[in-house]
């Protein structure tokens, strides 16, 4: 018998929230899934940054966020907990799946989640990370599902769930980020981008 995590573990993957999606939180949201099981499912938000800038909360963190060097809200969960993610420039192919670096490769302080992209442990001296990160972004907060949760949403048609690619951690424009991530697909989810922000126009 095969596990979920075997066949269908969607970590890495984005969900990107249809229009029918009702939830404040995350109305036109793309989250990156960092963890995905039988336990539950947890990821970010990639496109909901604050005013806050990161230097002004994290020590010699802020140098190493990518623009806009702002506090980005990960979700509704843990608003006062911070998480760094980071994606290894050079790594083409092991952000296509195609090759896992093998363990102990990956610097200090760096946990690879999926392909080029993992967590970033922000209790380390940024120096010891500066050389090796292409790209970094912190995040306040993060958003949960509870066991057998996501798939219901899922089922329900909250959310579109699409490859990832390594740039969409540090879009430099993430208030386009649900279009531009809608508009790179080959199929009719390319036609939702077009999809106007107030659905009573529709």
């Amino acid at each position: 018998m095969c596990t979920m995590t075997e066949v269908s573990s969607l970590t890495g993957r984005l969900l990107v929230a249809t229009p029918a999606l009702a939830d404040p939180n995350f109305d036109r949201a793309v989250v990156l899934l960092l963890d995905h099981d039988e336990e539950g499912s947890l990821g970010v938000v990639l496109n909901r940054p604050t005013p806050v800038e990161v230097a002004d909360i994290l020590e010699g963190w802020g140098d190493l966020a990518g623009a806009p060097g702002v506090v980005f809200q990960g979700g509704p969960v843990s608003l006062d907990s911070a998480l760094g993610i980071a994606v290894i420039p050079g790594d083409e192919k092991a952000a296509q799946g195609a090759l896992s670096r093998a363990r102990g490769e990956d610097p200090v302080g760096f946990r690879r989640v999926h392909g080029a992209i993992g967590l970033v442990d922000l209790e380390a001296p940024p120096e010891l990370l500066a050389a090796a990160l292409g790209s970094l972004r912190i995040f306040a907060g993060y958003s949960g599902w509870g066991p057998g949760q996501l798939e219901d949403e899922l089922v329900d048609g909250a959310w579109y769930v699409v490859e990832s690619e390594p740039g969409d951690v540090s879009s430099p424009d993430p208030e386009r980020l649900w279009r531009a991530v809608l508009r790179r697909q080959r199929s009719d989810l390319a036609m939702v981008a077009t999809y106007p922000d107030d659905a009573s126009l529709n």
